[in-house]
């Protein structure tokens, strides 16, 4: 398997299961702590959570489809990026916890960006 396909299939891996199963599947506590710590109600937190999912999915499927695209994988580190000042934002002390957005989000990024630079490549050739 290529360097291209292993990246694209961890990416699109991480924003699918990410997007299942602590969103879809069951809410996680800390999905609904991030969420309800930006002010919604408990209800309002867990409709946001779950929308936040389907996004995540549709999101991953089209990365599947789409990942030789620029705009693809710059939207991945924008969305990533954006992700881990969302956390800094409401719940900077998830950034310390085992398991953070800082392990899982900068390795998905250089993912990205490995795909930015094979694509710049191929493309020269």
């Amino acid at each position: 398997m290529s360097t291209t396909q292993i990246a694209r299939y961890v990416i699109c891996f991480a924003w699918l299961y990410h997007g299942i199963f602590p969103k879809l599947v069951h809410v996680a506590p800390l999905e609904r702590l991030m969420v309800s710590s930006a002010g919604f109600s408990e209800e309002v937190s867990i409709m946001i959570t779950r929308a936040a999912g389907v996004a995540e999915v549709l999101f991953g499927l089209m990365f599947f489809f789409l990942y030789k695209h620029k705009l693809i994988n710059v939207l991945n580190i924008l969305g990533l990026i954006g992700l881990l000042i969302a956390v800094y934002v409401l719940q900077p002390q998830l950034l310390i916890e085992a398991f953070n957005p800082v392990t899982t989000n900068i390795p998905l990024i250089a993912l990205s960006y490995i795909l930015l630079k094979e694509s710049a490549e191929h493309k020269k050739s």
